[in-house]
Order: structure tokens, then sequence, then C-alpha cells
């Protein structure tokens, strides 16, 4: 890649209608964003089994801390649907993290990336840095008055971390082993 291919990668990403989702979420605020993804059928992949996102979403505890996790680790043998995203595209995983963000009223984004996956956590840390710089991320986005920040976190390339309890450990600093939860609590 050539210095200064970034640029043209956001300039390329706002020219398709990038951040323009993120602008509309904004606009609707947090209630009407929920209730279009509970109207789109929105469900998770691989290892989301397909469990419907907004009620994944609404088991949230109203008025206590939460956050977003992404779990780009792509652990899952055969799979390669995460990796190409993160490495052709960061731009659409980042705006889609933060309408997730915005709609669930969570402040923090973390993005966690397995550890081999240099090319994906190089794209993905230029993203972040233009979109920082651009006002899409942080404080303020484009002027609304709405603050997410997105941390960027590269695992250590452990299989068991694309488990989410593990998956978190890890983002604590901790060995990424899982946590005992409930047989089906999927929040």
């Amino acid at each position: 890649r050539q210095r200064g291919d970034h640029l043209s990668e956001m300039r390329g990403y706002l020219r398709t209608g990038g951040y323009e989702g993120l602008r509309k979420a904004i606009q609707m605020g947090p209630e009407a964003v929920q209730a279009e993804v509970e109207t789109s059928g929105l469900t998770g992949r691989s290892g989301g089994a397909g469990f419907p996102a907004f009620r994944k979403w609404s088991l949230l505890a109203p008025g206590k801390p939460s956050y977003v996790v992404v779990n780009g680790d792509e652990s899952e043998p055969g799979f390669a649907k995460d990796r190409p995203l993160m490495e052709k595209d960061p731009h659409q995983l980042i705006e889609g993290s933060l309408i997730c963000a915005f709609a669930t009223g969570s402040a923090q984004v973390f993005l966690y990336v397995r550890g081999e996956m240099a090319l994906a956590q190089e794209r993905l840390a230029q993203a972040l840095t233009d979109a920082y710089a651009a006002g899409y991320v942080g404080k303020d986005i484009m002027g609304t008055g709405v603050d997410i920040d997105v941390v960027l976190h590269w695992g250590a390339g452990a299989y068991i971390v694309g488990e989410e309890t593990a998956l978190i450990e890890s983002l604590e600093g901790q060995r990424g082993m899982p946590r005992l939860k409930p047989p089906f609590f999927p929040a």
C-alpha cells in the first residue's frame, strides 16, 4: 500500500454513503433504531447462532453501564467472514459498531482482533485513526453531542477467546478462560 492510501479509502467509503447510516441513526434516536433492527430481522452469524440482535440488545439492564464488544477473533475452523471485512472495509465495521453502541446506550466499543491478523489490525487501526480525526468517533460525533469511544484490542491468538466470556477475560488483561454463566444468557 502506498503512503496516503488510507485517506483515499476513507474518501471512497464516504463517497459511497459511509457514515450516513450513523448520522441517520443518531437523528432517529436509540428506540427507533432498536425498532428498525427488530423489524429487519437482523440476527447473529456463526457463533451468534441466529439469535435476533434486538432481543440481545433488550437484555441489557437499563441504567447500567454497557459496552459493545466486537469479536473479530474468528477462531472457528474454516470460517473467513470477519477477516475480509476488517481488511477490505474497516470503516463499515466501525460504523456498524457505533450504531449498535448508540442504540444500546453504550459509550465504548471494543474491537477485538485475533493476534495473527496483522493486516486486519493495521487496516482497522488506520481506519479508526481516520474516523477519530474526521469526527465520526469520540467526543461530540458529527456535532451531535453523542460520545462513543472505540478501543482496538489485539488478541494473543488463543482459540478459546472465540467464546464470549473468555474474550472478555482477555480484554480485562486476564488469561482467556471462559467464565461460569447461566445456560442461556446471550448479552
